[in-house]
């Protein structure tokens, strides 16, 4: 990997505790470096992008100059480790902005630093901070013997000059240099909690010593995010390496600084694409708090790589079983690929990139609507979903809906009936299809419309057909032809009847003769008139069939 830098640096110096931490927050426009009232918080370079008036520049935050001093604090275990970080800085900066202080006047330290800024050769910038009053303003003017040129009084508080001084560092910076624009970098985040090789691994990835390492845990403070050039599919892409603090209990976090500290952890796993989660190779297993991070890793959905630090301490151990004890304390980073890696060797570091790549190269998978469907049917049809009391979960069609993580939705009858353990069944079933490799496979189950019976559309008479030949009617002379048709029909049973008074006159004798029928087929014994008389018919059915005569044998 090499370090990318094509845009120009700004690096902001100073002595400790003048407000290089707040002008570097407030020209970021975000709350990056960790300000504190104590002095030498920072201890490591702290850079960030910024973009002003179409020009593009990265600002460098760095420790107290106090410390190339003899002084009290000169024994500390990372003094030696910060002015190294001091120098690169200077060295690799093409603007310096020389903070200082309003309220504690111009000091000894002052003129020793910009003595040595001299020397360096580069262009600097006096930047008079804690300037929150006029009268401050006024006491500014003392500075200038530092002999930097202009000054320009800010107030980080107040928000007041800061427009100014930016005027001025965009005025040094060529447009040619200042436009460079390779897109969006590929964040990298490296996650784990105190002493584990974290900062050991980005000096390792890096190829330089970028960031400081010390035995002692906790030497990390600020998330550090520093660009480089990672190498996918042949060709070298800009990317983001971000350093951050370990991450301790809530219960042994007992300082300020420490809680800023994880809060700006938690806060790079969020904008991170990718994070390497650095664990203890250990044959006993991993901690509690190991699993409390593998579950922050798991909640924001990013993709992860684990990377099992400081191997050479195993001894004897097969890498096998080792894998089984983080994969049996970690189970929810079973998705995730584990890398045995020594950062002070440099063993296994080209496997890590390897897979570093291969999970980048997962991220743009897409699966189609067609086969998602196809793999779920063979799901459904080896293991059916378990009945919710009386009710079975049903999943009409599956469609995915987003890449990081990839996540699909799941059209079902209702999600109630969803079993706890018919999930992660299918998450299991989808990996093995289509294997994510380190990202984590989430389902959202939705409850498909059903949509209102709608009756369909009366269907269009066919028109009329019309012989070739026949003279076209209009629709006035079509109506006048169908009404005589009417009435003629309704008229035909009137025609067949000579008048009403005359049918009604021929139907009277018929009832009449009807019921007398009955009276002249009477004997003398049927004293009823409405009792029935057999027929003649009926009589002889009765009687039988009549006996024909015998032959004689004549």
């Amino acid at each position: 990997m090499e370090t990318a830098c094509k845009i120009p640096t700004v690096a902001i110096v100073g002595r400790p505790n003048v407000g290089k931490s707040s002008l570097f927050n407030a020209i970021a426009g975000r709350r990056i470096s960790i300000v504190h009232e104590e002095c030498g918080v920072t201890r490591d370079r702290i850079v960030a992008p910024v973009k002003y008036s179409g020009r593009r520049f990265q600002i460098v935050d760095t420790g107290g100059l106090g410390l190339f001093h003899d002084n009290q604090n000169a024994s500390a275990p990372w003094d030696a480790e910060i002015r190294e970080q001091l120098e690169a800085a200077l060295i690799d900066a093409d603007i310096i902005v020389l903070v200082v202080e309003a309220q504690s006047g111009l000091l000894p330290l002052d003129s020793t630093i910009a003595k040595k800024l001299h020397e360096s050769g580069k262009e600097v910038i006096l930047a008079v901070n804690k300037v929150d009053n006029p009268a401050l303003e006024k006491n500014a003017v003392e500075f200038s013997v530092l002999g930097f040129g202009e000054l320009y009084p800010v107030s980080c508080t107040h928000r007041h000059g800061i427009g100014n001084l930016m005027d001025r560092i965009i005025a040094s910076i060529t447009k040619s240099s200042g436009d460079i624009d390779d897109g969006e970098p590929f964040s990298i985040a490296v996650i784990g909690r105190p002493n584990v090789g974290k900062s050991s691994i980005v000096n390792r990835l890096l190829g330089e010593k970028r960031v400081i390492v010390s035995d002692v845990a906790g030497t990390t403070r600020d998330s550090i995010d520093i660009p480089f050039s990672l190498e996918f599919r042949n060709e070298k892409i800009p990317a983001i390496l971000i350093d951050t603090a370990g991450l301790r209990k809530r219960a042994k976090v007992n300082s300020a600084v420490e809680i800023f500290s994880v809060m700006r952890a938690e806060d790079s796993i969020k904008k991170a694409r990718l994070v390497l989660f650095v664990v203890e190779a250990r044959p006993d297993g991993l901690t509690a708090q190991d699993r409390h991070i593998a579950r922050m890793i798991v909640d924001s959905g990013k993709a992860c790589v684990v990377v099992a630090n400081k191997w050479d301490v195993c001894g004897s151990f097969k890498q096998k079983d080792i894998l089984d004890e983080v994969y049996y304390t970690l189970p929810l980073m079973t998705y995730a690929p584990v890398v045995f890696t020594c950062a002070l060797s440099g063993y296994n570091f080209g496997k890590l990139l390897d897979s570093i790549a291969e999970v980048m190269g997962q991220m743009d998978v897409h699966i189609t609507t067609s086969v998602l469907n196809k793999v779920i049917s063979d799901a459904v049809q080896s293991n059916a979903p378990p009945c919710i009391g009386t009710k079975q979960l049903k999943i009409y069609y599956a469609t995915m809906i987003k890449n990081e993580p990839p996540t699909f939705a799941l059209f079902v009858n209702n999600p109630k009936y969803a079993a706890n353990n018919y999930m992660p069944y299918l998450v299991n079933f989808m990996r093995k299809k289509f294997a994510f490799a380190g990202l984590p496979v989430k389902l959202e189950l939705r409850e498909k419309e059903r949509r209102a019976f709608v009756p369909p559309p009366p269907k269009n008479k066919r028109p009329k057909r019309i012989r070739p030949g026949a003279p076209k009617s209009s629709p006035s002379t079509s109506e006048d032809t169908k009404a005589p048709r009417a009435k003629s029909k309704s008229a035909r049973p009137a025609t067949r009847k000579s008048s009403p008074s005359t049918s009604a006159n021929t139907k009277a004798p018929r009832a009449k003769s009807k019921s007398a029928r009955p009276a002249t087929r009477k004997s003398g014994s049927f004293s009823s008139p409405k009792a029935r008389v057999p027929s003649a018919k009926s009589r002889s059915v009765r009687r039988g069939p009549k006996k024909k005569p015998a032959k004689s044998g004549r």
